[in-house]
């Protein structure tokens, strides 16, 4: 399935609210951290759906995004353009009102892969401004729902997949195939993630796990398992 080749409820005028996303639409909590984008943080813009003045401004912002009249190889400069179009979206109430706004060659397609963009969850978006997951990878993770977006972003940074195989692993697992067997046929081992640990911490795992005839993986993932999930 190919982004325009969605579902009719996708595809349609009416924008689809986003399913992981928890803060309010176009603001900007992760180009606005000093940690991820450094002193560019203090020039993140955000964009409310509910001010007219804001919307105006993403709807500039949207046509110069598509017209690429700033560096396309800028990561928080992506992020800003897919903010926009997520509140442009919001704002006016539909993809195709959305590109009318914008105007010039702005289309209902750009701007609904760009606002799934931004409703990315923020673990993933963050990924993306450090420039560990190009937007255009971020473009067909967020084709993908569920968990499943997760472990396609995270094989990108644990298994290095290019654009290109990220965008096949997206519609294989849309069409209903698994990640790890789409990332399989791809030489990615699907959990497989190289750590690197204090030596007292990696003694005493690697001790415990020749005791319990249990690998040193084994034992990790249940002590993440009873930390995360108990």
């Amino acid at each position: 399935m190919t982004d325009d080749n969605r579902p009719p409820a996708d595809s349609g005028d009416q924008p689809t609210l986003p399913a992981d996303r928890e803060e309010p639409v176009g603001e900007p909590v992760v180009r606005a951290d000093p940690a991820i984008t450094g002193h560019r943080a203090h020039e993140a813009v955000g964009f409310d759906p509910d001010d007219p003045e804001s919307i105006s401004l993403a709807a500039e912002t949207v046509r110069a995004f598509s017209e690429n009249t700033v560096g396309a190889e800028d990561n928080v400069y992506m992020l800003r353009g897919a903010a926009a179009c997520a509140a442009l979206v919001r704002g006016v109430g539909s993809y195709k009102e959305a590109a009318e706004r914008a105007g010039g060659d702005v289309s209902v397609s750009f701007i609904r892969k760009w606002a799934r963009v931004h409703d990315l969850p923020q673990g993933i978006r963050r990924h993306v401004a450090r420039g560990h997951i190009a937007p255009t990878a971020a473009k067909h993770i967020a084709r993908v729902p569920g968990p499943d977006r997760f472990d396609i972003a995270w094989a990108v940074i644990d298994g290095d997949l290019t654009v290109r195989e990220v965008r096949q692993v997206a519609s294989e697992v849309n069409d209903g195939r698994s990640v790890s067997e789409a990332l399989a046929d791809r030489d990615v081992q699907f959990g497989r993630l190289e750590l690197s640990l204090p030596p007292d911490a990696y003694r005493e795992l690697r001790r415990r796990a020749s005791i319990q005839n249990r690998t040193p993986g084994d034992l990790v993932g249940e002590v993440l398992e009873d930390y995360f999930f108990d």
